[in-house]
């Protein structure tokens, strides 16, 4: 019976010491990142706690197969991925992960990947301090499939103070956004950055996106948010990521084209959409004056499309 009792008390004693081995290294794990998290805050709009507490859950604090061997610390698929891989098991056998050279490179595209895909754009409306907001909406837009991943990301959040971060992180955030505003306002075309603003007969603003451009990146230089760059544009809804050569419209696009274009005859197969992004006008508008009544509609070689 003694012994019984002796192994019992082992067998506790040997889960709390597990349990204080485990909290001790996702403390060192938040301690050795949470710098980068809170300069991928500063420089991309995302909460440090949110980025920390992904990649705390994500990663099994940076000690799970994908990290250590493919230094992927949140847990992104390849989809569309031009890089290394990685495969292992995870909702299906064999899933493709992305590989990176380093842990810090996974931290940079985390950042990258949710902003430059359109269904996290309605996060950056949100506070930055926000991270109850954010971790709900991350899981609404399907970062992960888990039905309680927003609860387990709060419950990381709130059990390491992880919110601190969001406070050291916001003061040089708002101090950049307040300098990005400052110079829109003073008559810059586009704020801090390198891109050509470009104008459409119809006096239309765009600028044209390069390789690895972002909506989050361009939004952020113009002093918008992703959301108002989105009604700015017609882009479809399933479009995540942006391509080189993009029209990307830093301002409300026109209802019709410049007074001496009346009509335009397609040379090559492409969507309305694209029609109404090259011309600078409505897609509403081209929906209307053409009779079509769907946004994804395909206009074929030698259709007629009228501009007004």
């Amino acid at each position: 019976m003694k012994t019984k009792y002796l192994l019992t008390f082992l067998a506790i004693a040997l889960l709390g010491l597990n349990v204080k081995s485990q909290e001790e290294d996702i403390v060192k794990y938040i301690n050795k990142w949470k710098d980068v998290a809170i300069n991928q805050m500063v420089l991309h709009g995302i909460p440090a706690s949110i980025t920390m507490a992904q990649g705390v859950l994500e990663s099994g604090h940076g000690k799970s197969k994908l990290a250590v061997r493919a230094n992927n610390h949140f847990g992104i698929k390849c989809n569309g991925w031009k890089g290394a891989t990685f495969y292992q098991d995870d909702d299906q056998p064999n899933e493709c992960f992305r590989k990176y050279e380093s842990a810090s490179a996974s931290y940079e595209d985390h950042s990258l990947f949710l902003t430059g895909r359109s269904r996290y754009a309605s996060l950056f409306d949100l506070e930055i301090t926000d991270y109850k907001g954010w971790a709900k909406g991350l899981k609404a837009a399907g970062y992960a499939t888990n039905p309680i991943y927003h609860k387990l990301l709060i419950d990381i959040i709130e059990k390491y103070d992880l919110h601190e971060l969001d406070e050291e992180g916001n003061i040089d955030w708002v101090a950049t956004n307040k300098e990005n505003m400052k110079a829109t306002k003073e008559g810059s075309d586009v704020a801090k950055t390198q891109h050509k603003v470009y104008y459409n007969p119809n006096k239309t603003k765009y600028v044209i996106a390069g390789e690895h451009d972002t909506f989050y990146q361009i939004a952020s230089e113009v002093g918008v948010n992703i959301r108002q760059l989105n009604r700015w544009n017609d882009f479809p809804r399933n479009k995540d990521l942006l391509e080189k050569g993009d029209k990307v419209y830093i301002m409300r696009k026109r209802k019709k084209p410049a007074s001496n274009i009346v009509r335009v005859e397609i040379s090559e197969s492409k969507p309305l959409w694209k029609i109404s992004q090259e011309h600078g006008i409505q897609l509403s508008t081209l929906m209307k004056l053409n009779n079509i009544t769907s946004p994804d509609a395909s206009m074929q070689e030698g259709d007629i499309v009228f501009l007004k």
